[in-house]
């Protein structure tokens, strides 16, 4: 596999860096198409840490082959306060349905998630005009907290992508002190840097192992069953 050009990467390592080769991972009936990856961010500060995270882990996803959207969540509304047909609302669902993997990239504060990033989830809904929109896809975290590590917001990030019913990967990232990692919104080289590296690398690998198999890995009997009492109920209807 020829090495794509990283001169904007320039805290990685030639020697040490591996593009994720998908021969060995497709599933059957793979599309083909690049691995398709939606990022958000949970802060509008214009030196927004969670921001430049995701900024970073997209240089990151776009040279291991990925196609990548940054959604912009200026604007976004809360939820229910708008209906569905809001512009902000729109893109986002629409991005969420193009895409096969997230990353979700939120600030820790008061011990949690911030508002934005919720909202941000929230309008992503668990079924829309009969598509499921997270239901399948790989997700992966990461926080960036003002002092000391921490992992609350990563962690309920994993519990709302099991509720949606994606494939959350493994690896994390927490950047602790985050204002001590960036630099003119670039992040400093280290293991910090490097852990998200493997994130990026993780879900990359991840989702091209899912996306083709996803439909036979979130199968559920309870919703096989309820499908089969509606059709007994509509044919009994129509006779």
């Amino acid at each position: 596999m020829t090495m794509p050009d990283l001169s904007d990467l320039p805290n990685l390592d030639p020697e040490a860096f591996r593009i994720p080769d998908p021969a060995g991972l497709i599933g059957p009936g793979d599309p083909g198409h690049p691995p398709r990856i939606l990022l958000l961010y949970g802060s509008l500060r214009e030196a927004s840490y969670s921001r430049y995270a995701a900024e970073e882990s997209q240089r990151l996803l776009t040279v291991m082959g990925c196609e990548t959207r940054l959604f912009d969540p200026r604007d976004l509304p809360f939820p229910d306060a708008v209906g569905a047909e809001h512009p902000k609302v729109a893109e986002l669902r629409e991005l969420a349905t193009w895409s096969e993997g997230m990353l979700w990239s939120s600030p820790e504060r008061h011990g949690a998630m911030t508002g934005l990033m919720k909202t941000q989830i929230d309008w992503l809904p668990l079924s829309m005009g009969g598509v499921r929109p997270t239901q399948g896809k790989t997700l992966a975290v990461m926080q960036v907290s003002g002092g000391s590590q921490s992992f609350n917001a990563v962690n309920q990030m994993r519990i709302l992508g099991r509720w949606m019913r994606m494939v959350t990967i493994p690896n994390q990232s927490s950047v602790p002190k985050a204002w001590m990692q960036f630099e003119k919104g670039r992040m400093k080289p280290g293991s910090l840097y490097n852990r998200i590296v493997d994130v990026c690398e993780e879900l990359t690998r991840f989702t091209w192992m899912t996306r083709a198999r996803s439909d036979g890995l979130v199968d559920r009997y309870s919703e096989s069953a309820e499908k089969a009492r509606e059709r007994v109920g509509a044919s009994a209807t129509q006779t």
